[in-house]
């Protein structure tokens, strides 16, 4: 799949630095959005979405970074590499939950665990979610790469995310909160989710993509 991409600076040495950075970053707004998630908003009792909302299309456009620097089979490495941080943040927040705290910190205590053993079901939503919503994303805009010949990157951007968001949103939100919100918040929650990451993916997501992808390829060209 890496042929696809035809860019020859993902081969360089000294994109690794860059590569590095990025997958930090990818990793860490995942684990964000994660936590984040715990919380649901409400806007005018109208529309319902979780706090992690707001984060994760820069998660994604992080992804778009990565498919179109390094190619999609260094995305799946990364995706993968995600999935196991994710696992090592439910572990380690649950052996937190267990230990025992001072008795007069058990108004902190309870806090903590209630949030953190609210974590596992939201993680493993977002684990479902993001291994589909995340390879699909990269794998579309390889293809649509191939179809436009390398041209219009906010074609690709913006028409893989629009395709992998409904493979994200709809099994998180029905894993993340069924039988914890009414069955209209669920359907609320969904349209939601999907159209605001849309939003934020083309008002935001896809600028950055653009900065960000020309800064790596441009420092990468320098060494």
């Amino acid at each position: 799949m890496d042929k696809v991409s035809g860019n020859p600076l993902k081969n360089r040495k000294d994109s690794q630095s860059a590569l590095m950075v990025v997958t930090a970053l990818f990793i860490t707004l995942y684990l964000v959005s994660n936590i984040m998630a715990v919380k649901v908003v409400g806007l005018f009792n109208l529309f319902y979405f979780d706090a992690g909302t707001i984060t994760f299309p820069f998660a994604y456009m992080l992804g778009d970074v990565l498919t179109e620097v390094w190619g999609y089979r260094t995305t799946r490495r990364v995706v993968w590499l995600t999935l196991l941080c994710n696992i090592l943040l439910v572990i380690c927040t649950q052996i937190g939950v267990w230990m025992p705290s001072p008795d007069y910190l058990a108004e902190s205590e309870a806090a903590y665990n209630a949030m953190f053993s609210y974590v596992p079901r939201i993680v493993f939503a977002s684990l479902v979610g993001f291994l589909l919503g995340e390879l699909s994303n990269a794998w579309f805009m390889e293809k649509i790469k191939l179809m436009t010949r390398g041209r219009r990157l906010w074609v690709r951007t913006i028409g893989s995310s629009a395709i992998a968001y409904i493979f994200d949103s709809l099994p998180f939100v029905l894993i993340a909160f069924a039988g914890v919100v009414s069955a209209r918040d669920l359907f609320m929650m969904v349209i939601f989710q999907y159209f605001s990451k849309l939003v934020i993916e083309v008002l935001f997501g896809t600028p950055m993509a653009y900065a960000a992808i020309y800064s790596i390829k441009q420092y990468i060209r320098r060494k």
